[in-house]
């Protein structure tokens, strides 16, 4: 693992942008849903997960949320919002699918997948707790082939939409191959300060890689974007939040991701206003 110099490109802070691993329920985080589709928001993608998957009926409350981001997206990407210094956001939504590590059914994710294209017409998919060894990734190509072709054909995603693999951490090289993005961090700040890049991610652009940061203090919020630019990552989520124990962690049951960090205003201005890709 290294960070050779001539690998890091993301020099500016407006070649960042976020990704929401996944809010809570409307209901329940309604100023986090709003802020996704708030003019100037740099959102590039947002992760919906009704019950680690897309539950087993549409939800009115996330019907209206998914609305009202595509909206967001469509004013951005088609000049219908004013063309002043502050657009609108063009993120995507991208469905939540709890591939377990590899354990789950491949006919299982492929029917959540529909489910989402059908009732909540999004943008690409989140390939959450994905496996990150070489054994596993002729299983992995093969569910991203099938959810790019489902998303091909459905009209709710231009330009074939878009797949994130949550990793985690710095997978097997072949896996850059096998969706547009990887999650390569996802954990402390404790563990990030001190991260440090595989050295085959230099062969890729900064759009291909995200980080996921909890427990960012304020005051190392400026350190910590200094180190997603120098890793090459070009989308981040960092907050002030954290879980409560490694058990937590561990279990999912503490998600420091699902709600605002204090300083959200702060690092929207920070990174700028901006458009997703």
């Amino acid at each position: 693992m290294t960070a050779p110099a001539d690998a890091r490109r993301t020099a500016g802070g407006e070649q960042l942008g976020f990704g929401v691993p996944g809010y809570a329920h409307p209901l329940l985080a309604p100023a986090e849903w709003a802020e996704l589709a708030r003019p100037g928001t740099p959102l590039h993608w947002a992760v919906l997960n009704i019950a680690d998957g897309p539950g087993s009926r549409p939800d009115p409350h996330c019907l209206e949320a998914a609305g009202r981001l595509r909206n967001a997206r469509e004013r951005a990407l088609h000049g219908e919002a004013p063309d002043d210094t502050v657009r609108a956001s063009g993120g995507r939504l991208l469905g939540h699918l709890d591939l377990a590590w590899g354990e789950r059914p491949f006919e299982e994710l492929i029917a959540d997948a529909r489910s989402f294209i059908d009732w909540y017409r999004i943008g690409g998919f989140y390939l959450a707790r994905c496996p990150a060894e070489r054994a596993e990734l002729p299983a992995v190509r093969r569910l991203t082939g099938t959810l790019h072709a489902l998303l091909a054909e459905s009209d709710s995603a231009d330009d074939g939409g878009r797949l994130v693999l949550g990793l985690g951490t710095h997978p097997h090289p072949g896996y850059a191959e096998a969706a547009d993005q990887l999650v390569t961090f996802r954990g402390p700040w404790t563990d990030y300060r001190w991260s440090q890049v595989a050295e085959w991610t230099a062969d890729y652009p900064p759009e291909r890689f995200a980080h996921f940061v909890h427990g960012v203090p304020r005051t190392h919020l400026e350190e910590a974007m200094r180190i997603a630019r120098w890793q090459g990552a070009g989308t981040i989520f960092f907050t002030d939040r954290n879980v409560r124990n490694d058990r937590d962690e561990r279990s999912g049951q503490s998600d420091p991701f699902a709600a605002l960090p204090s300083y959200w205003d702060e690092i929207v201005s920070r990174i700028g206003p901006g458009i997703s890709e």
